[in-house]
């Protein structure tokens, strides 16, 4: 009889041998049972009966800058995945990216649709016409080690990095979006949290015993730090975020790159 994946939430399958572990997290099994917990009764990211609160001009425009700046996001890293796959030095990863690529590919979808529920006629030319120019640019550069076959920094870039920076964003943005947004939200940050759960196992038993990768992905980092940090900027300011709390969310993406001991 074959081994059925323990519940996400359950908190035993960190308890099975590493191989094992590896295994069941990587497993469509497991991203099965990780969807339905959470997605069931959902309608485009958000339970239908939710109130779309009506939202004055001034927030109804910022909201939209910052939604199409996250789609800019995830369709970096849904181009991103689905090109790992190919290059992926075992089967595990291979299946994980490819319920990595569903992932960015819902998560797309539905931004693109708070955008049409907010009026947005065309959110493809909206999108190109107010993406962040320091996103832009990092997208540019995850697809290029990408394509350049250079699987450590490609996962870091991607699993670490961005995944590390719409986990901040999103965490705090939906403390205090309106009733939709917050609900979608939610529901990403749920598939964020695997994604970079992925990327630290990954890249943290490949550093542990490497100090010449260890230092090559740290110069990537200080690469592209400095575009996360202007994109984590602007973004706050178009969530309405105060400084002190811009300053704090620019510590937790900070923290959460150093949880792999890559100093700047």
């Amino acid at each position: 009889m074959p081994v059925r994946a323990p519940e996400p939430s359950s908190g035993d399958i960190h308890d099975l041998e590493p191989q094992q572990f590896l295994e069941e997290v990587h497993s469509f099994e497991f991203w099965f049972q990780a969807v339905e917990g959470y997605l069931s009764g959902l309608t485009w990211g958000h339970r239908p009966d939710t109130p779309d609160e009506p939202l004055v001009p001034a927030d109804r425009e910022r909201l939209i800058s910052v939604l199409c700046n996250y789609c800019v996001g995830e369709t970096a890293a849904l181009e991103g995945s689905s090109g790992l796959i190919a290059i992926a030095p075992n089967r595990l990863s291979k299946i994980f990216l490819s319920t990595q690529v569903a992932d960015e590919g819902r998560h797309l979808e539905v931004f693109v649709r708070r955008l049409r529920d907010l009026g947005v006629a065309d959110p493809e030319a909206e999108i190109e016409r107010r993406a962040s120019r320091s996103l832009l640019l990092f997208k540019r550069r995850l697809l290029e080690l990408v394509a350049s076959k250079d699987w450590e920094a490609a996962i870091f870039a991607q699993n670490v990095i961005l995944e590390s920076l719409e986990f901040v964003v999103f965490t705090s943005h939906a403390e205090d979006a309106d009733p939709v947004t917050a609900e979608v939200l939610k529901a990403v940050i749920k598939d964020e949290r695997r994604h970079i759960g992925f990327g630290e196992n990954e890249l943290g038993r490949r550093l542990a015993d490497s100090p010449h990768s260890r230092a090559r992905i740290a110069q990537i980092r200080k690469e592209l730090d400095h575009l996360v940090l202007d994109t984590l900027e602007e973004t706050s300011g178009n969530i309405g975020l105060d400084r002190s709390e811009h300053d704090r969310l620019g510590r937790v993406y900070l923290e959460s790159v150093e949880r792999l001991g890559l100093l700047r």
